[in-house]
């Protein structure tokens, strides 16, 4: 659960939303303000956060909230706020 909470907050950063704001069911193209410069930002802080570039298909394939998160689970870095 620890890791939905760090993909939620990433999320609000990435759309300028708030926190509360970002449902559990929130994906690409359906939540409003996550459009594809919202993607970048979300790609550059999961970059920083995970301290690797992802490669094109990881970026690709982050689709909504749960992929964010499964993403900061696998990754082996503790997640800092």
């Amino acid at each position: 659960m620890h890791n939905v909470t760090h993909a939620r907050q990433f999320l609000a950063e990435a759309t300028h939303r708030e926190l509360e704001l970002i449902p559990d069911d929130a994906r690409i193209g359906q939540f409003v303000g996550w459009d594809s410069l919202a993607h970048l930002r979300l790609i550059m802080r999961i970059e920083e956060q995970i301290e690797r570039q992802l490669d094109p298909d990881e970026t690709v394939r982050i689709e909504s909230l749960a992929d964010i998160a499964a993403l900061i689970a696998t990754s082996g870095t503790p997640v800092n706020s």
